[in-house]
């Protein structure tokens, strides 16, 4: 949900409107799909970091608007928590301009930022969730000041009627409520987004939804919130919990959460849009004066501004896209279910992954949601956040295995294919994926570096008290980030 919106009260008039006016874009949307009004003739993938903003002692930096200022950049805005920021990479072909073009891009602009941000007293940090965060770190005073979501705040509560209740069994427990949606700025993410054809959407959002759990298992990267060792992805379910519309009695009635895997497998894009008008209120019932029909019968294209807003309020791990660039309307996977960092070489390494495989899966001629229950893809993706790269998950034709044997035996040479499929070499692929191969080599990622060196410090006498530990490994964290080396070949002492 990245539009701006105003302060304001909702009427029933407005919820009226706003639920007739997303029913008309859908209707529009299916009209669009019937005459294949899209643009997929040279499909693109993008990318949107998101990181946390610390002081010169590791600990949160509530200074995202002097940071902005002081990038001057409009490929990076705020995100909910003041100490928050998001970079959007430009979109590009996946094979565009040779095999180091895209991470080069990305460095630059991260070192940029990071150099204006040292300016006015903050660091940079890509993590799932900051270490050193505490939860009087995450009030209401730590909500951005941008105007749609102090409105998103009010609009989640208002549909609560309570608190937010926080609770995660791990490592360590985890039982706090919350009188904001603030602690989801704790979740700090890495999205990849691809850009297919109408007809392609649904083999490659079922192929997202399969490996969901694969991916977060190699890259769990939050293992530690508010002072407490819980999940290694802790990230998963802290935005589950912490976005809930639903107080406790609902939540029993069998409600959908907002903050959804889903629940079948689909055959369209058009499934996903209609789940979302189906089951889902209006949290921000803003509408537009565009009547989508008559700018169709005009021969142009809508903006159908109410349903991607509406969109934008639910969160699925795996999202429908529908934008318009250039005049052009075009679809795209939203995949959100990575954490940030550890490096610009593991981020680029967990992408070519993620396109790598999809494009694999969806090749095959018994694919592999026609031999796996959505269910247990849905199991896979809370087994990988619990135990992360130590998890065993099912995967057709071999069962529960450990993911590590799982993506070596299986998945990696698919990625190969899939990504010489698309036009990368193997002096381009080969080092990228071999990232991959030495996380599961090591069994080591971005969560297990972290509790290993947090542990050691425990037992050192300056990092006796487990938040000095969490601030002492954070800042070891952030040096090892700037040098880009992938987090497997990471020291541990």
């Amino acid at each position: 949900m990245g539009r701006d919106v105003p302060a304001q009260v909702f009427t029933r008039e407005d919820r009226r409107r706003y639920r007739d006016k997303t029913q008309s874009c859908l209707d529009a949307f299916a009209r669009m799909l019937r005459e294949a009004r899209f643009d997929a003739e040279r499909p693109q993938v993008g990318l949107e970091i998101e990181l946390n903003l610390v002081d010169d002692a590791g600990l949160p930096a509530m200074r995202n608007t002097d940071v902005l200022a002081s990038i001057a950049d409009p490929a990076w805005a705020t995100e909910l928590g003041r100490f928050n920021l998001e970079i959007n990479i430009a979109p590009r072909r996946l094979t565009a301009g040779g095999p180091y073009a895209w991470e080069q891009e990305i460095r630059d602009a991260l070192n940029h930022a990071e150099e204006r941000a040292a300016a006015v007293g903050a660091h940079l940090m890509m993590v799932g969730i900051l270490p050193t965060l505490r939860l009087e770190d995450v009030g209401a005073h730590a909500l951005s000041e941008n105007p749609r979501y102090h409105l998103l705040n009010e609009q989640v509560f208002a549909a609560r009627g309570e608190d937010l209740r926080i609770a995660v069994d791990g490592v360590e427990q985890l039982r706090t409520y919350a009188d904001t949606i603030t602690p989801e700025a704790a979740c700090t993410s890495t999205q990849f987004h691809l850009q297919v054809a109408p007809e392609d959407f649904a083999p490659y959002w079922n192929a997202a939804q399969a490996i969901a759990g694969v991916q977060v298992a190699l890259a769990a990267n939050a293992p530690f919130l508010f002072g407490k060792e819980l999940w290694r992805e802790t990230r998963i379910p802290l935005f589950e919990q912490a976005t809930d519309t639903r107080p406790q009695e609902i939540k029993v009635q069998g409600v959908r959460p907002r903050v959804w895997f889903g629940e079948r497998w689909i055959t369209s894009v058009f499934d996903l849009f209609e789940e979302n008008v189906r089951y889902f209120p209006a949290l921000l019932p803003l509408t537009e004066d565009e009547d989508p029909h008559a700018v169709l019968d005009a021969g142009g294209v809508p903006e159908l501004a109410e349903l991607t807003l509406h969109n934008g309020t639910v969160y699925r791990w795996n999202r429908p896209v529908y934008a318009v660039a250039d005049g052009k309307p075009h679809l795209r996977v939203e995949n959100r279910v990575l954490p940030a960092g550890p490096t610009v070489a593991d981020i680029l390494a967990n992408g070519a992954l993620y396109y790598g495989l999809t494009r694999a899966l969806v090749a095959e001629e018994r694919p592999v949601w026609s031999r796996m229950s959505f269910s247990a893809a849905e199991d896979n993706l809370h087994t990988a956040a619990r135990h992360g790269i130590e998890a065993r998950l099912y995967w057709p034709g071999m069962g529960e295995v450990p993911v590590a044997e799982l993506v070596l035996r299986r998945l990696l040479p698919l990625a190969h294919q899939g990504l010489e499929d698309a036009g990368m070499d193997a002096q381009w692929r080969e080092p990228l994926l071999g990232v991959i191969e030495q996380r599961c080599v090591t069994v080591r990622n971005g969560a297990s570096w972290q509790s290993e060196v947090y542990h050691q410090l425990r037992r050192t006498p300056e990092g006796a008290d487990p938040q000095e530990a969490l601030r002492r490994m954070t800042l070891q964290y952030m040096d090892y980030m700037h040098l880009n080396a992938p987090v497997h070949t990471w020291p541990l002492d």
